[in-house]
């Protein structure tokens, strides 16, 4: 069944959600641009890692990012005439967050940087801190940046010019910093498409982000995971929660 919303499905970005969303959507667009640059270029799934600040809200629920934790906890039996209290204590979560890289397979150059963000990456801390370090050392290279951003809670990264808008794909090419291409649409627009930079005389791929989220929502069976009677999260405001309430209502989903 496919998503009953013509662009990103914003039933998609709940916590408990987006991990899962996040890394078969990672997979998703390396699977698909692989074979239409081969075999001059591959597509590698990395991963960034960090440690978070212990006790961090944003990482409540499951993240959008990947927890791994080695605890290694002694236990005494101790008598007292008095009940423990139940206490939590802090414990820094390790972070891990995915990312593709084409490279050139003659040299191993790294040739695009494709970035889907995270919460961690929108809110103040580690994960921000990190991925601005990546960020910046992107810009100031000769590797192109493909940045998506399908999170409408948060700040966004910043950059000059832009506008208030519901998600962004920001396309920045080496040879054309610091101009970049930013695209911005709201909940009720399909995603838009756009070219993936290469090397300069390279035939440049269509990336088409909304074909490749509905093929991978109905793969995943999204349909069966997401209550569509709630409110999304963050709910949507205004004049889109009325324009949702009707699509969802139409399709027999309230």
């Amino acid at each position: 069944m496919p998503s009953p919303f013509p662009g990103m499905d914003p039933y998609l970005e709940h916590p408990e959600m987006w991990l899962d969303v996040h890394h078969r959507f990672i997979t998703a667009i390396a699977d698909a641009l692989a074979p239409r640059v081969r075999p001059k270029y591959r597509i590698a799934i990395e991963k960034r890692t960090y440690t978070a600040d212990p006790g961090n809200s944003q990482f409540a629920g499951r993240p959008d990012v990947e927890v791994l934790r080695d605890r290694v906890a002694e236990y005494v039996a101790v008598e007292s005439a008095t009940s423990p209290i139940s206490v939590t204590v802090p414990v820094p979560d390790v972070i891990q967050e995915g990312y593709l890289e084409v490279r050139a397979v003659a040299t191993g150059e790294v040739i695009t940087a494709i970035e889907i963000l995270s919460s961690a990456n929108k809110r103040q801390g580690k994960g921000r801190r990190a991925y601005m370090r990546k960020r910046e050392r992107v810009l100031d290279s000769a590797t192109h940046l493909v940045e998506i951003d399908l999170l409408r809670d948060g700040e966004p990264l910043p950059m000059s010019g832009s506008k208030p808008a519901d998600y962004r794909i920001l396309v920045s090419r080496a040879d054309k910093r610091p101009r970049a291409d930013l695209y911005v649409f709201s909940v009720r627009e399909p995603m838009p498409v756009f070219p993936r930079p290469l090397q300069r005389g390279d035939d440049e791929p269509r990336v088409e982000l909304q074909t490749w989220l509905n093929a991978m929502y109905d793969r995943a069976g999204y349909d069966l995971g997401v209550n569509y009677r709630g409110d999304a999260t963050p709910p949507l405001q205004g004049d889109d929660a009325t324009w949702a309430d009707a699509l969802l209502r139409a399709q027999n989903l309230r």
